[in-house]
């Protein structure tokens, strides 16, 4: 049974190792979504390092439906953050390039956008950028490759969604945070709509290897497989000089 007052106490360690040994007295610096993988990293690292060295950044792309989800996190924590509009980074990128996008290549621009912003926040307020990956999304790969991928250390990123609530709710946080149904933030779909498939069925699947419906076996395996490269180091050419 998963002991989430452990985990949550082994984590805080670690960040606090973690900086110790990568960024004495830095600042941790991260993307605030308003939903439960950005509220318990930053919760973790409140508690591991103090709120006082904490960042949140909130960055809507113009109108952001569910951003109270965000000041209200910010606010039940107490920590300093910044609200950047990537609006017009997103729209001029967009317009600068001379061909008809992907729709891929649209839906990625702004998580990537949004890395960038949290990495000119945390090079100007001496900060280590925190990765809110868990590892239900990173497994299917559900994830942008140097967007929200990305960051210098990971809290999350050997934890599912189940584990990542169960944490959120130890560590106090309000209930519509740690509950809150992640949707793509584009199409208005749920995270679950677009895998196919629930968090908790594909929980249960990672930890116990264990699947009753046959097809979502298959589809997770097959996206599994295919993004796993997102997981690993780039490839780099050794010519055994």
């Amino acid at each position: 049974m998963f002991d989430a007052e452990k985990v949550k106490n082994e984590c805080v360690n670690w960040i606090r190792d973690f900086f110790e040994e990568n960024g004495k007295g830095c600042n941790a610096v991260l993307g605030i979504s308003g939903g439960k993988d950005s509220s318990v990293a930053a919760a973790l690292c409140v508690e591991a390092l103090g709120r006082d060295r904490v960042i949140g950044v909130l960055m809507p792309c113009g109108e952001q439906a569910d951003i109270d989800a965000s000041y209200l996190l910010v606010n039940h924590l107490g920590i300093k953050h910044f609200v950047v509009n990537i609006k017009d980074a997103v729209e001029g990128l967009k317009n600068a390039i001379p061909f008809e996008l992907s729709n891929q290549s649209v839906i990625n621009i702004s998580p990537r956008i949004r890395m960038a912003t949290v990495y000119a926040v945390a090079q100007s307020h001496n900060g280590r950028v925190v990765n809110t990956c868990n590892l239900s999304e990173d497994w299917v790969g559900y994830s942008t490759r140097y967007g929200d991928a990305a960051g210098d250390f990971s809290p999350l990123s050997h934890l599912t969604v189940q584990e990542v609530k169960a944490i959120g709710t130890v560590l106090g946080l309000p209930k519509e945070l740690v509950e809150k149904v992640p949707i793509d933030g584009l199409c208005g779909k749920t995270d679950e709509d677009n895998l196919g498939f629930t968090y908790a069925e594909l929980d249960k699947y990672i930890r116990t290897g264990e699947i009753e419906n046959q097809e979502h076996k298959e589809l997770i395996d097959k996206k599994h497989i295919m993004n796993k490269f997102k997981l690993e180091l780039m490839p780099s050419f050794d010519p055994k000089i």
